[in-house]
């Protein structure tokens, strides 16, 4: 999740249009020797630099999700994929007894690991598990979290400025990231969602 891709999502939730700029010039008093299109372009270059302070001074500790669902290296799969399923969200941590993130298992993982002959989507895979093709649904129902997570996990600490995390997303193409103290504990998520949010409520 570059920069500009964030201005572009934020910036498109409110377009402005020329009526807005001849409104907003109206309550100016006095003499505004401006064209609407010298407004338009400084608004877009303030707005921009104004984005880039945000994402700079805003910490993950700032907008990341505290109440976190985690696994364990020995939570059955069918756990996981039902605690994901019930709170509508697409990964969590695995963490050990001291709250330590391990690794991380998104939705991606499971499709890796459910892959029939090349299907590489889910609706593919119901497919073939729907024709009767040899599903690997099954052979997945005594699998673990440590089977099939992502490690080393990807993480930040609290500190961190979103800025970082979003470049983090890009570069690794990921869509979320445990947020961690000095000691590697977990404490809080962020996701490209939390980031959006966060943004609008600044």
């Amino acid at each position: 999740m570059k920069e500009d891709e964030i201005s572009r999502y934020l910036f498109d939730e409110t377009p402005i249009s020329d009526e807005d700029i001849h409104e907003a010039m109206r309550e100016v008093s006095g003499y505004i020797d401006i064209t609407t299109e010298d407004f338009r372009e400084l608004y877009i270059k303030a707005y921009r630099h104004a984005l880039k302070r945000l994402l700079s001074s805003t910490k993950a500790a700032d907008i990341m999700t505290r109440d976190v669902v985690t696994a364990g290296l020995e939570t059955p799969l069918t756990e996981v994929a039902r605690a994901m399923g019930l709170r509508g969200i697409s990964g969590v941590p695995v963490v050990d007894n001291g709250m330590r993130v391990l690794g991380v298992i998104s939705e991606k993982d499971f499709l890796t690991h459910m892959d029939i002959k090349g299907a590489k989507n889910f609706m593919l895979i119901i497919a073939e598990c729907l024709e009767g093709k040899g599903c690997l649904v099954v052979n997945m129902r005594k699998a673990r979290a440590k089977d099939i997570m992502s490690s080393p996990a990807i993480t930040v600490r609290e500190d961190t400025p979103i800025i970082e995390i979003s470049h983090i997303f890009t570069e690794r193409k990921i869509n979320r990231v445990p947020v961690v103290d000095k000691d590697k504990r977990l404490t809080g998520i962020v996701t490209r969602g939390d980031i959006l949010r966060g943004l609008r409520r600044r």
